[in-house]
């Protein structure tokens, strides 16, 4: 068994949709980034990266790269399934999302099902939480979001020399 952690930040941005695992969620700004700004799934996929040894995000999908320019984080997470197929499964996720606004809660269900869709594992193996800071710190008064996600990969095949 293997853990990773991740973690994500990102300001809001006027006329940006806000995407949070693959979900839309309404509200009357976005988030500012290169891709789509997804943090909960930049998160994740920091954290399986973390968990398989194979470094962070930042290093296979550089953000001065115009291949991923607007791009869906769903896709940059399949690429990332890509590069641990045979080698790891994702076993579980648990994941805080830290927001002031919009409220999550009415969300949370739908962004479960997504992630089990795209990790192709049941939901009973995600977890998401949504919190807010009390009106502290920058997600606290409304200027971003942040999300930390913690994996647990199931090692596939071990290599007895390492």
């Amino acid at each position: 068994m293997r853990v990773g952690l991740g973690y994500d930040v990102h300001k809001f941005q006027e006329g940006r949709k806000l995407v949070l695992g693959g979900v839309e969620i309404p509200y009357v700004k976005g988030l500012a980034g290169h891709s789509d700004a997804d943090a909960l799934i930049h998160a994740l996929i920091d954290a399986i990266l973390g968990a398989a040894g194979l470094g962070d995000i930042g290093e296979h999908f550089p953000d001065i790269d115009m291949a991923y320019k607007g791009i869906e984080s769903s896709v940059l997470l399949s690429k990332v399934l890509d590069m641990i197929k045979g080698k790891f499964a994702v076993n579980n996720i648990d994941c805080i999302i830290v927001a002031q606004q919009p409220k999550l809660s009415p969300y949370k269900d739908k962004i479960k099902k997504r992630l089990a869709d795209l990790l192709n594992i049941d939901e009973k193996r995600v977890n998401v939480k949504a919190k807010t800071e009390e009106g502290l710190g920058f997600t606290g008064k409304e200027e971003g979001i942040k999300a930390y996600v913690i994996v647990s990969l199931k090692e596939l095949s071990v290599d007895m020399d390492n």
